[in-house]
């Protein structure tokens, strides 16, 4: 269950997945959350470079490897624009990180690409837990789901 004092987190991962559009990329933002609500580290979306492993999932959960503590980590929160794919679903669980919260689900992210006739990945979209099944998971977050649309629609138009 998503609390009202997490919506900031959120809005600011939809912040992000715009700067990242912004910035040429695909519409994807992260933010990393201690257990006391302290923003850890924030990241975007990557891959215009080629690389298509540069989520901001991957990346966070590459930083809390390297900078928290089993402990820490397990207690921390993942936001996030996007439900992780499989890859950042994989690392997150191997880190061994706490919760996700994501604004917009791999199934209604499908059902809008589809939509905007983009063909499907080269990996299936399947949701966190039939990949990493002993993480919680929160979302999508309907408020701010429209905004999350709004930036793949511009992404696949052109901007």
């Amino acid at each position: 269950m998503i609390d009202e004092r997490e919506l900031p987190y959120l809005s600011r991962c939809v912040e992000l997945a715009a700067e990242a559009l912004e910035s040429g990329d695909e519409p994807f933002g992260s933010v990393l959350v201690a257990a006391d609500g302290t923003v850890l580290a924030e990241d975007h979306n990557r891959v215009a470079g080629g690389d298509r492993t540069q989520h901001p999932e991957f990346a966070l959960a590459r930083w809390a490897a390297a900078n928290m503590t089993p402990s820490e980590r397990a207690a921390a929160t993942v936001y996030t624009s996007g439900e992780h794919c499989p890859m950042c679903s994989a690392a997150h669980a191997w880190v061994g990180l706490g919760r996700i919260v994501y604004v917009a689900s791999s199934e209604q992210l499908a059902e809008w690409l589809g939509e905007l006739g983009v063909p499907a990945p080269p990996v299936s979209m399947l949701p966190v837990n039939a990949v990493a099944p002993g993480v919680a998971v929160d979302g999508p977050v309907p408020e701010l789901a429209g905004r999350v649309r709004e930036l793949h629609r511009r992404s696949c138009n052109g901007r």
